[in-house]
């Protein structure tokens, strides 16, 4: 028998048990649908991941006092890093630990921070923000985040800062505008820049912050923050930072003080987590996919006993048993197509709905979704091996039936 009249049979089998066949399509449709809703929910966070690890600077490593232990921050106050053993000794990072820093080649810029809330005043409106003291020399080129409107610190200012977007726009009750002034802790600072984000964050000058910050002590730092000069050397780089910090504070791998961090290993943990969550939320949907198939196995098995005289007939006149089996196979690979072309139809309107209906639970998942066509060929390539591979036993059974006895079935 032909290719052709053994898919013509298959189509006919579909058309004539209409009502069970869409039942079984309908299995098919639910589980392809979650699958292209779920694949391109991944999608869209994967985008968003990879455009905020870019925005963020990979190449960016900022070193804190104090070791992580245990998923927390270890001897930054008192608690000291030797090994569980109790010091009074506060761990910070100084001057010392700058100039190890400077001997690194592979370092091509390291800025000073220290950070504290304080006092602010506008216009008569008083809050409380968090003030960051940076080395104004190379922060602008260091930090990731652009500026709206005016400049970045300059390394000839003092009395001046650059402030978040909310806190120009909306955080007093009149706007913070370019060359306004205002009262950080009973001194003025001029505003020469506002940032392109929506925090309430202040930046100034690190020297004037120590002004400002009475609890923080000369050439002490809360963090260094390094931009290095080949991202693609970040583990390397980072292992040689450990090594001479070790050194110059007199530590070891077990009695590290301080903590090496970089965005992109905080990209990645999250990237981490997110696949684990796409890889559960999959298998839930092949749970609907695998439930399609054993609705088309049902289905098939049905179809065998309906067309068992059918099944003798064709064998009498000439059918093979490698035509009655291609028949069936058509038919479950029919039901699966059919059914992973509409699921694909409604996986990707659902997919356009998925950022509303999770209420923005999810922040990575405001980027949108993205339907890729590599996701609907391997929707449509996996209902149809489904399909074909739930109706292997039954077209086998009903390839193996003896003409006599399928022509004797009541």
């Amino acid at each position: 028998m032909k290719l052709n009249k053994c898919f013509k049979h298959a189509f006919n089998m579909v058309l004539h048990s209409k009502l069970r066949s869409w039942l079984t399509i309908t299995g098919i449709v639910i589980g392809v649908a979650a699958v292209i809703a779920i694949v391109s929910i991944g999608d869209g966070m994967q985008q968003t991941l990879n455009a905020q690890l870019n925005a963020l600077g990979g190449d960016i490593v900022t070193i804190t006092a104090g070791a992580e232990r245990g998923g927390g921050m270890y001897g930054m106050r008192g608690g000291g890093g030797g090994g569980g053993q109790a010091t009074t000794k506060e761990i910070v990072l100084g001057r010392s630990d700058l100039q190890a820093l400077k001997g690194i080649p592979d370092i091509a810029l390291i800025d000073t921070n220290i950070r504290e809330s304080v006092n602010i005043s506008y216009l008569g409106k008083t809050g409380k923000v968090s003030v960051t003291g940076v080395d104004q020399k190379v922060w602008s080129q260091i930090t990731t985040t652009t500026i709206q409107t005016g400049r970045m610190l300059d390394s000839a200012d003092q009395n001046v800062i650059v402030i978040g977007g909310n806190l120009a726009s909306s955080y007093f009750s009149q706007p913070v505008g370019i060359n306004k002034m205002v009262t950080i802790n009973a001194a003025a600072f001029r505003v020469v820049g506002i940032l392109n984000d929506q925090t309430t964050s202040v930046y100034m000058p690190i020297q004037m912050a120590y002004q400002v910050m009475p609890d923080k002590t000369n050439d002490i730092y809360d963090t260094l923050v390094v931009k290095i000069r080949n991202q693609d050397q970040l583990d390397f780089v980072i292992t040689e930072i450990q090594n001479k910090l070790m050194i110059s504070r007199h530590v070891t791998q077990n009695t590290m003080d301080f903590s090496v961090t970089s965005r992109k290993e905080m990209q990645q943990a999250r990237a981490a987590t997110m696949s684990s969550m796409s890889t559960f939320l999959l298998a839930i949907a092949a749970v609907s996919l695998i439930v399609g198939s054993i609705g088309i196995a049902n289905t098939m098995f049905t179809s065998v006993l309906e067309k068992t005289k059918e099944i003798g007939i064709m064998k009498a006149i000439g059918a093979r048993n490698p035509d009655i089996l291609l028949i069936f196979l058509f038919n479950a690979g029919f039901i699966g197509l059919v059914g992973g072309i509409i699921g694909v139809i409604l996986g990707t309107m659902l997919s356009g709905f998925m950022p509303a209906l999770m209420g923005g639970g999810l922040p990575m998942a405001r980027g949108g979704t993205i339907v890729t066509l590599n996701s609907i060929m391997m929707a449509l390539s996996v209902s149809v091996i489904v399909g074909i591979l739930a109706g292997i036993i039954p077209a086998y059974q009903a390839s193996k039936l003896r003409p006599v006895d399928a022509l004797r079935y009541e």
